[in-house]
């Protein structure tokens, strides 16, 4: 699934495409995504200039003066930037038409991925209004960890990955915040100091900013606006490396699950 540096990559590389041009039109090959796509999108939405691009969470926001498209890349999906000649493929089941002559098209094989619209406050919608602070903001604090999880004994790598209190820190980069920040996966959240969240805070910032400055990563099925793969998977610590040697120690690193998810991590480097 994308996360949050892959739909942020895919927000930068849209935004100089689409901001300030104009819909000239819309086309729905197929409806019935994760959910519907709204039967009145197009009638809404040609003629409308994007005046935003931005993103809450794994969410893409367009903004126009009628209302805002929410998108969603659910688990296999991409968005590119292409002329209006390309012909569709398979997977291709929404475009937007701008009057520069390209066009946003959304792949989505699984389609599991959604194209929403609203004319109220986007950031109030059912799906984003409860996300927690964005990991890069400076709401995203050692302190708000540490306060949030003083009652909490779920696992710290389960608290990190709950959307109601951090958005966006998907399975990737969770696993290789905690190897950075050098805390066991498996520890309860409530038995973190306030120096070690400080810690795990900065080594989330810092590998998410760094993931996006590399493209997002390339797991089976996402890459850039313009097809291009992300290259933060050749620097996983940990991620994927079951029993291959820990970059720190040399032990080999151990795989379980944790609420139905893998987790990779090195137990000598890692308490």
């Amino acid at each position: 699934m994308p996360e949050l540096p892959e739909v942020e990559t895919s927000r930068r590389g849209i935004e100089p495409h689409i901001l300030n041009r104009t819909v000239t039109d819309v086309i729905v090959r197929q409806k019935n995504l994760r959910w519907p796509i709204p039967a009145t999108l197009k009638s809404q939405l040609v003629n409308q200039k994007i005046r935003q691009v931005e993103r809450r969470g794994k969410y893409i926001l367009l903004y126009t003066d009628a209302g805002t498209v929410i998108l969603h890349l659910g688990m296999s999906g991409s968005l590119r930037i292409l002329k209006q000649s390309v012909p569709p493929e398979k997977h291709d089941h929404f475009d937007i038409f701008f009057s520069n002559n390209k066009l946003l098209r959304l792949r989505d094989p699984r389609r599991f991925g959604a194209v929403l619209w609203t004319k109220k406050d986007p950031l109030k919608h059912k799906l984003l209004c409860d996300l927690g602070p964005e990991p890069l903001s400076n709401d995203f604090t050692a302190e708000y960890l540490f306060a949030i999880s003083r009652k909490r004994s779920v696992a710290i790598k389960t608290l990190l990955m709950n959307s109601h209190i951090v958005v966006g820190v998907g399975n990737i980069y969770a696993n290789e915040s905690l190897f950075s920040a050098g805390i066991n996966p498996k520890r309860a959240a409530s038995k973190i100091s306030l120096n070690r969240y400080q810690q795990l805070v900065n080594s989330v910032k810092s590998i998410l900013q760094l993931s996006i400055e590399q493209g997002g990563t390339t797991l089976r099925d996402f890459t850039q606006e313009d097809g291009k793969p992300g290259y933060f998977q050749q620097t996983l610590a940990v991620y994927g490396r079951t029993s291959e040697p820990c970059p720190v120690c040399g032990k080999p690193i151990k795989k379980i699950s944790q609420a139905q998810r893998s987790t990779f991590y090195c137990s000598h480097c890692q308490k």
